[in-house]
């Protein structure tokens, strides 16, 4: 028995696997090489011109040697075909060269098929709200397509109007499998590049101009929700990488191995409860208000009060933490340890090695020193800015006496170094300082352009103080934020510096948004799966519970889905309804109609049976069979009522 031939495309057919073609590829054309690009818009547009002037494809053995031409390309950029990049640009390139062969529908469902591929694809690269947007909108024009192929017959609007009518339906069950069915821990197939790749962020070393380049970002670090109140903002200093090894320029960590417990004892009242979510930075450490409380499980902590995670944060971390705003540790701190902080190279900063011997002379103890340095930095005027110049060598010296232009960083330097010349131990702790509270969800919001620096001292009695020099000579910074505290030719993100009451709403309402996808949809892991089924009643959910309660409650699904879409289907086709009215109407004639009978072939019985009534009878089934398979407008209005007319007066 000879295969049987698959239809030919039709020019709308051709049009609508297009119109797929753009909407899956266009939203990675950011994410392949420009010349990909390239070559798979000049595919499109050489499909789009043969439909256009209906001319036939191209051979196949042109589209052979683009296909090997395209594998090259993508060898020689990415030196391998396997892996995340070159296979989306290989389903990109497969699917531009597919229009080129597409004759039959049968070709035109491999390339739909191939477009739902695509569309999933785009979460290679990014989870966000807008990739979730362009990928739904792929799926829908890819199932407008599907309906297209069927029957190209209906108008546009009326085809993806179907089709988000379909994809509506099956939203149902897509709720059931995204609560019920067994989750994994990490992204999707560990793939999503914004969860594992370099980020933008704090590094664990601080030299001039580390900090200010993070004041163009605002990107968001983390947020945090207090339920008895967000702090004053004074209060809110984010601890992270802390640095205590300095070669003259750049200041670094110590290096020392971290340890399960933090190295003091948890206060037993003055504490801070909140909540935390760290954006994935593809590093091992956290952030805490200043000090933080006992660790977890999942944390480790440095000598230096730092929280650290066991693994590094590939993906969004959120942590019930506790913070002791007005606790000071460290006031046993080994004598190997005050040494280290005490450390300067040989020669380094003269200029300020001279005042820091004239304040040791003329104080009586430390707080003298101290308080004399704080003194020093207020009366030098010192300016805050994104843009200082660039310094030599003597960093602090140059910072101190020549430019009197710096950022956190060079505040933070100077003063550190001060601190260690006077005899004083010293320290550089970098994190946030400050964030932004969203009226419509309640998190504090920290930015990158929240990344500052300040400065530990140890006192004897005392421990580790946190001085912030910024603060002497910005106490805008501290008390506002960034804005407040530049000049206003200083660079900043738009949104920081527009203060437009309407443009803010936007802004909270959009971050709100974001914040509930990210907990619920991306953060929707192994663990909160667990909280969330047992709130709703199940015991102890594990993979086989769940399983047979997704197969159960989908089983449902399907079945109150059919049966509405039958009775909508009844209930919307009156044609369908008078036919079967008629056709029952002769059966009590002994002339019904057989189950397997089209209505031409019915008429055609008739007429044998009842000749006197033969005209009659093919006029109401040539009526019937166009209204009920021809053209969606067709069904309507006076043929219907000439239907009805017809049967009305049918009298065998």
């Amino acid at each position: 028995m000879a295969k049987a031939r698959s239809p030919a495309l039709s020019p709308v057919q051709a049009w609508w696997l297009i119109a797929t073609g753009i909407a899956v590829a266009a939203p990675l054309v950011p994410h392949i090489p420009p010349w990909l690009t390239i070559a798979a818009g000049l595919a499109l547009l050489w499909r789009t011109a043969l439909a256009w002037q209906r001319k036939p494809l191209p051979p196949r053995w042109l589209l052979v040697l683009l296909v090997a031409a395209g594998c090259a390309g993508v060898l020689w950029q990415f030196r391998t075909l396997f892996g995340q990049n070159p296979g989306v640009a290989l389903l990109i390139l497969l699917l531009a060269l597919k229009y080129l062969e597409a004759r039959t529908i049968r070709d035109g469902l491999a390339v739909v098929f191939l477009a739902f591929f695509l569309a999933l694809a785009q979460f290679f690269y990014s989870q966000v709200i807008p990739a979730a947007i362009a990928s739904t909108l792929g799926v829908l024009v890819a199932t407008a397509t599907l309906l297209a192929l069927a029957d190209p017959r209906d108008p546009p609007l009326a085809t993806l109007r179907r089709a988000g009518v379909m994809l509506l339906q099956a939203l149902p069950l897509m709720l059931l499998l995204f609560v019920l069915f067994p989750r994994v821990q990490g992204p999707l197939w560990a793939l999503p590049r914004d969860a594992n790749s370099a980020r933008t962020g704090l590094s664990d070393t601080m030299a001039p101009g580390s900090i200010s380049e993070l004041s163009q970002s605002d990107a968001i670090a983390f947020r945090a929700r207090f339920p008895d109140g967000v702090p004053p903002q004074r209060q809110l200093y984010w601890r992270g990488p802390v640095l205590s090894d300095f070669d003259g320029r750049a200041w670094r960590p110590l290096g020392e191995k971290p340890q399960p417990r933090l190295p003091y004892t948890e206060p037993d009242a003055g504490g801070i409860d909140y909540e935390i979510i760290i954006e994935p930075h593809n590093r091992h450490w956290l952030f805490a208000l200043e000090l933080p409380g006992a660790t977890t499980a999942a944390m480790l902590a440095t000598h230096d009060y730092q929280l650290l995670a066991t693994e590094p944060l590939a993906t969004r971390r959120r942590l019930a933490m506790r913070s002791y705003p007005a606790f000071h540790a460290g006031s046993d701190e080994d004598a190997t340890v005050r040494r280290r902080a005490m450390f300067l190279p040989e020669g380094s900063n003269p200029r300020i090695r001279a005042l820091a011997a004239q304040w040791r002379a003329q104080a009586r103890n430390d707080d003298d020193v101290l308080l004399a340095a704080q003194t020093f930095f207020l009366r030098q005027r010192l300016l805050y800015t994104l843009m200082p110049p660039l310094l030599g060598e003597q960093t602090a010296d140059e910072f101190l006496f020549d430019t009197k232009q710096g950022f956190c960083e060079h505040f933070a330097n100077a003063f550190a170094v001060a601190m260690r010349t006077a005899g004083i131990p010293a320290r550089v702790v970098t994190g946030y300082q400050g964030g932004e509270l969203n009226p419509v969800d309640g998190w504090l919001t920290v930015r990158q352009y929240d990344a500052h620096a300040w400065t530990e001292v140890w006192l004897p009695g005392r421990g580790w103080l946190r001085i912030d020099p910024t603060a002497i000579s910005a106490p805008t910074r501290i008390d506002l934020n960034l804005a407040a505290a530049v000049p206003a030719s200083d660079p900043l993100p738009l949104l920081m510096r527009v203060d437009l009451a309407w443009l803010r709403d936007i802004r909270f309402r959009w971050d709100a948004v974001t914040n509930a996808w990210n907990q619920w949809v991306l953060g929707y892991s192994p663990a909160r799966q667990r909280d969330l089924l047992r709130r709703l009643g199940m015991r102890e959910p594990d993979w086989r519970s769940m399983t047979a309660t997704l197969a159960v409650l989908a089983g449902l699904a399907l079945l109150a889905l059919t049966a509405w879409t039958l009775r909508q289907r009844r209930r919307r086709d009156p044609v369908l309804a008078l036919w079967e009215r008629f056709s029952h109407r002769l059966g009590r004639r002994g002339l019904a109609r057989r189950p397997d009978e089209g209505p031409h072939d019915y008429a055609a019985r008739i007429a044998t049976a009842l000749p006197q009534a033969a005209a009659d009878m093919r006029a109401i089934a040539d009526l019937y069979a166009r209204l009920r398979y021809g053209p969606a407008t067709t069904g309507v209005g006076t043929g219907l009522d000439e239907l009805r007319r017809r049967m009305a007066s049918f009298a065998p």
